[in-house]
């Protein structure tokens, strides 16, 4: 940094719901921002200027935030040096119209090769040739492609969104690479793009919600009070964008004594369910509570 360049500080808020088994995150600008503002010297505390930000320009409110990531590379913007300090924040998305431009976006419109439910050929006809191309035969880059994106009998490794993007991003197969100078290697992959490098942060938090599963049971904050074993599932499944295998699911979940049996049963078409909650021990010692979840294909 240059003496006497400006310094812009600015809070994001990358907010995550999940509806009808579907990942969705919060978005300004008609889907290609992420909400952002500036960091006012009146907020207390950063949590709560986010808070504030956030609840004004967007009518929503969040539930459960916690602090993401510092973004302070000094090439992030031409209008001198920008520094973003990222939230996430778990919500249930408002059913209501949220006005203006504001919008729920499905996370897999931008990045839709992280999406495993689903049959596609993305990887294999444009990442894959791409990636080749980039590599030049170069065995330190054809290892890091293999392994990041499950190429040659090497294993997919959900939690590393961030990492497959910034490789993706570095070979000049997205947008933004291009839009930021960099030459391109092949046909982009499919993705829409977010303003500056809201596409980065978004990536970052998939990666750090999806790692989080693992160890911690996060999900609660984005489940109704009361949920069927189904329900609980596919959220996981939306986040990890992995089919789980459903009767390994369930034996591990109920050995875990994360939830309890609410007493009440599904209404609707089709056979009622088992309706549980997360046991209040659970809730009362989130922090600390931790669990295993199977990410096994059926």
């Amino acid at each position: 940094m240059t003496p006497g360049e400006p310094i812009h500080a600015e809070l994001i808020a990358v907010v995550v719901a999940v509806t009808d088994a579907q990942p969705r995150v919060l978005t300004l600008l008609d889907g290609s921002a992420l909400p952002a503002g500036p960091l006012e010297s009146g907020h207390r505390s950063l949590q709560a200027g986010l808070r504030h930000w956030v609840e004004r320009h967007t009518g929503h409110r969040l539930g459960h935030i916690e602090q993401l990531y510092t973004f302070a590379d000094p090439d992030r913007s031409r209008a001198g040096r920008s520094i973003s300090i990222c939230y996430l924040a778990l919500a249930n998305e408002t059913r209501t119209p949220l006005g203006g431009r504001v919008s729920w976006q499905d996370w897999y419109r931008f990045f839709p090769w992280e999406d495993r439910r689903v049959a596609h050929t993305i990887i294999e006809t444009i990442v894959k040739p791409g990636l080749s191309h980039w590599s030049a035969g170069n065995p330190e880059r054809l290892t890091r492609a293999a392994r990041l994106f499950g190429l040659d009998g090497e294993d997919w490794q959900e939690d590393r969104a961030l990492a497959r993007y910034e490789l993706l991003y570095e070979a000049g197969l997205v947008r933004e690479a291009t839009r930021d100078g960099r030459p391109a290697h092949g046909e982009f992959v499919p993705g829409a793009t977010l303003a500056a490098d809201h596409r980065r942060i978004l990536a970052t938090a998939i990666s750090r919600l999806r790692a989080r599963i693992g160890y911690r049971p996060v999900v609660f904050e984005l489940m109704a009070e009361q949920f069927t074993l189904l329900d609980l599932q596919r959220c996981i499944e939306a986040l990890t964008g992995q089919t789980l295998h459903k009767a390994n699911f369930r034996r591990l979940i109920e050995s875990q004594t994360l939830l309890e049996d609410s007493g009440n049963f599904s209404s609707g078409s089709g056979r009622p369910a088992k309706l549980y909650r997360f046991r209040a021990e659970v809730l009362a010692e989130r922090a600390e509570a931790g669990t295993r979840l199977p990410l096994a294909r059926p």
